[in-house]
């Protein structure tokens, strides 16, 4: 079936108010594309840049479970609304490993975005070493069925595979390799979920860059990115949505 691609850029902790002058270009950029394109800013700037722009869709890079509470330095999903958040990027490898955050703390997280009217990209992926020992379908579709709310949607989420490995290095893998960990998924979701599986939108994260976006986004099943340093300036993340957009 045929899904609308999305191209999501992640600024992880990056960018000041200053920075948010970017966000033009990928906002006009957007307009002018027949992709769903959406940025997620460090908390601080979630506010001004959905105030700077308003028809580009800002989002969180985490979220709490819960909508209130005795949590020191956290942030509800109620909260990042009334930011001006329209979705939030959960499980991402850099949090599962240096906050030990668990497939049910995930899928707890994904499961509060949805009960607050958010969107959610779900992330999973494998390290070096579970890619060597032959281990990476087996690891990402355990990540799959562990990290997603018994309630799970197409309508509300994406999911964003991205092998660890190749996340800020420079290192891809092939666009076979690629392939064949999005059909992984995809068969996954057709087991937990039947035919509801082929609306969901499989992103690619791992070092997408405007010289390697076209093949990656011309591979099967891959409906669109989660882009990390490349989204931080428009003259990078701009030719990536025109990628996407072919």
């Amino acid at each position: 079936m045929a899904r609308r691609k999305l191209v999501a850029g992640n600024w992880k902790m990056n960018g000041d108010r200053a920075a948010l002058a970017e966000l033009d270009g990928i906002a006009a950029a957007a307009v002018h594309t027949d992709v769903d394109v959406a940025v997620a800013v460090p908390a601080t700037l979630i506010a001004g840049a959905a105030e700077r722009v308003p028809a580009l869709a800002i989002g969180a890079q985490d979220v709490h479970p819960a909508d209130r509470g005795a949590y020191t330095g956290c942030l509800s999903a109620p909260m990042l609304i009334e930011a001006g958040a329209r979705f939030a990027i959960v499980g991402h490898s850099e949090r599962r490993a240096d906050q030990c955050e668990s497939d049910i703390l995930v899928a707890a997280k994904a499961e509060a975005l949805h009960r607050a009217g958010l969107q959610a990209i779900v992330c999973v992926g494998e390290t070096l070493e579970q890619r060597d020992a032959g281990e990476a379908e087996r690891v990402v579709t355990a990540q799959v069925e562990g990290s997603l709310p018994e309630d799970v949607s197409a309508d509300w989420c994406a999911i964003a595979y991205e092998p660890i490995w190749a996340i800020g290095t420079g290192r891809t893998p092939t666009i076979d390799d690629v392939a064949a960990m999005h059909r992984a998924i995809r068969a996954k979701l057709r087991d937990l979920l039947g035919e509801r599986a082929d609306g969901f939108r499989l992103l690619y994260g791992g070092s997408v860059s405007p010289d390697n976006a076209a093949a990656l986004l011309d591979a099967e099943d891959v409906d669109g990115a989660l882009v990390g340093g490349a989204s931080l300036t428009a003259a990078k993340f701009v030719p990536i949505i025109a990628a996407a957009s072919r």
